[in-house]
């Protein structure tokens, strides 16, 4: 009896004492973690503070936010605001808030081809062909 304590003993021991299986490494890189800024059209990421002049003349200040949400005024009154995307820094894609769905704008996701031309002018056309200059200003 005694030599079998002492053999239950020692397997008792060599099964606590057999090494833990490793766990896999999974390497992660930072950049991997964190989705990829948007970049504008200048090189520079998008959110920020722009000047927008239609053809028609009328300018409107644009603030992007870093969120995906968007504000813009024209002569400090709120126009306008909704969620932003920037597949890629030749589009530029704008959702309106539900408050701002009209007869003209339907709510729906539309987007801009954006371009800094040769003359370094910062160009936005819309889906109805129509043309704005583009400014990122200080906010």
């Amino acid at each position: 009896m005694r030599n079998l304590l002492i053999v239950a003993s020692a397997l008792a021991i060599a099964a606590c004492s057999q090494a833990e299986e490793a766990e896999p490494v999974v390497e992660t890189t930072e950049a991997a973690e964190t989705e990829a800024a948007a970049l504008a059209a200048d090189g520079a990421e998008t959110p920020g503070m722009y000047r927008v002049t239609t053809e028609a003349g009328d300018v409107y200040m644009e603030e992007v936010k870093a969120d995906g949400t968007y504000v813009t005024t024209k002569d400090g009154e709120v126009t306008e605001t909704g969620r932003w995307e920037q597949p890629s820094p030749d589009q530029y894609c704008t959702t309106i808030d539900e408050a701002y769905i009209s007869e003209d704008d339907d709510g729906t996701r539309k987007c801009n081809t954006e371009q800094i031309g040769e003359d370094g002018v910062w160009t936005s056309v819309n889906d109805k062909g129509e043309t704005a200059i583009v400014e990122r200003v200080e906010s």
